[in-house]
């Protein structure tokens, strides 16, 4: 068979803005999509933002690639399936010729759908939307897509300012040992929470729970992707389950995950209580519940991920006394939720990815707490002061 034609490296006027740039211009965006109506839909609903502009379609993923090169957009659209190259292989060779143009996938909510989605956020695409049912109107498609497009891409092609570095203290040095590891990501997450997992060489000390959002069909299926990759046992979670620690419990797609004590144990509470602001499942939800039962013996971790959920469960953690991680802007595809906790002082550490994975690894075992781990008890310590944090630790690679 053929190998996929890999595209000619980027010429020197390549217009990718990049981390941290500011706009020049509206957006420009190509469009990718083998289907005719699916390319007028989505021109259309982009279209409804001035700041972005469609510079070209593509009906095939060899045609995408030649016009990456050709056009140098800021954001590609992608479909998962088209011919001759589809939009997982497109990625693969976009990324092989180092070209980071963001991509953002469309896919069906089905579970093939999921699977391809996922291979494709593996093989480096950015962010995925769902393709609008079929059974809803014209105008409704629209809106759906332009309400779920417009932000990622905006997000996507301006990026977020860099924190400035800082000598960084030791990894974890005086933080409180953890009975519970809770993590809140969203664009980006899958493969940021992949890369976490596949790192730790054992199960973790500790039980962790995980929201991300996504549909419910594909949090069954990153669970079971995160559940190969590494020591962890990972399943999507259930109602009333008893935490244990080596687990991980990932909130299932439109419904909160929290906790909820039974005893001296804490066992997983599903609901399909309202949205909190606008997110079900939500990380603020999760991180509250976390530090109502836990107190002072969680670790919340933020990953990367657009808007600022977390931010306020982040709030509740330290004034708990627990312990908040996140991500850097460097290892993260959008600093919006890691960055929105390190700017409200609620951060003891901006750290990337590998560095994460050793706090997660260490959080149970620091002072040799690891016996209680899912259990309520005693940490004993001094809680931060309710006004936040001097400042964050800040490491870099």
């Amino acid at each position: 068979m053929t190998p996929p034609p890999q595209p000619p490296p980027p010429a020197p006027s390549w217009r990718g803005r990049g981390r941290g740039r500011a706009p020049r211009g509206p957006v420009r965006v190509l469009v990718a999509d083998d289907s005719a109506v699916v390319r007028r839909l989505v021109t259309g609903a982009l279209g409804r933002d001035r700041g972005i502009e469609v510079v070209g379609t593509a009906a095939d993923g060899r045609s995408a690639l030649a016009q990456v090169v050709e056009l140098l957009p800021d954001v590609v659209t992608m479909d998962v399936e088209m011919p001759h190259l589809d939009g997982i292989a497109a990625v693969r060779a976009l990324r092989a010729a180092g070209l980071q143009v963001p991509v953002i996938m469309l896919s069906t909510l089905t579970e093939r759908g999921a699977t391809a989605t996922l291979d494709a956020l593996t093989a480096g695409a950015s962010d995925y939307v769902a393709k609008p049912s079929g059974a809803v109107s014209l105008n409704e498609s629209l809106r759906q897509l332009a309400a779920d497009l417009l932000p990622r891409i905006h997000a996507l092609a301006t990026g977020v300012p860099l924190l400035q570095p800082t000598t960084a203290a030791p990894v974890l040095r005086g933080a409180v040992p953890a009975r519970v590891v809770v993590l809140g990501s969203s664009t980006g997450g899958p493969e940021a929470l992949a890369r976490l997992f596949g790192s730790l060489a054992e199960p973790p000390a500790v039980p962790l729970l995980v929201v991300q959002h996504m549909p419910a069909v594909f949090t069954r299926q990153l669970a079971g992707r995160l559940d190969r990759i590494g020591p962890t046992e990972v399943v999507e979670a259930t109602d009333a389950v008893l935490l244990a620690p080596g687990h991980a419990y990932v909130a299932p797609g439109d419904r909160h995950l929290t906790v909820v004590a039974d005893g001296d144990r804490v066992r997983t509470a599903v609901t399909d209580t309202p949205p909190l602001n606008y997110y079900r499942p939500s990380v603020d939800m999760l991180f509250r519940a976390a530090a109502e039962v836990f107190g002072s013996a969680v670790h919340a971790v933020v990953l990367t991920g657009m808007g600022t959920d977390g931010r306020d469960g982040a709030s509740a953690v330290v004034s708990a006394g627990g312990t908040v991680h996140v991500q850097d802007a460097a290892s993260s595809v959008v600093w919006g939720m890691p960055g929105a906790v390190a700017q409200a002082g609620l951060a003891h550490d901006v750290l990337p990815l590998e560095e994460l994975a050793r706090a997660i690894a260490a959080a149970g075992t620091i002072g040799g707490a690891g016996a209680g781990a899912g259990t309520i008890g005693g940490a004993g310590v001094r809680p931060i002061a309710r006004g936040g944090l001097s400042g964050p630790r800040v490491v870099r690679r």
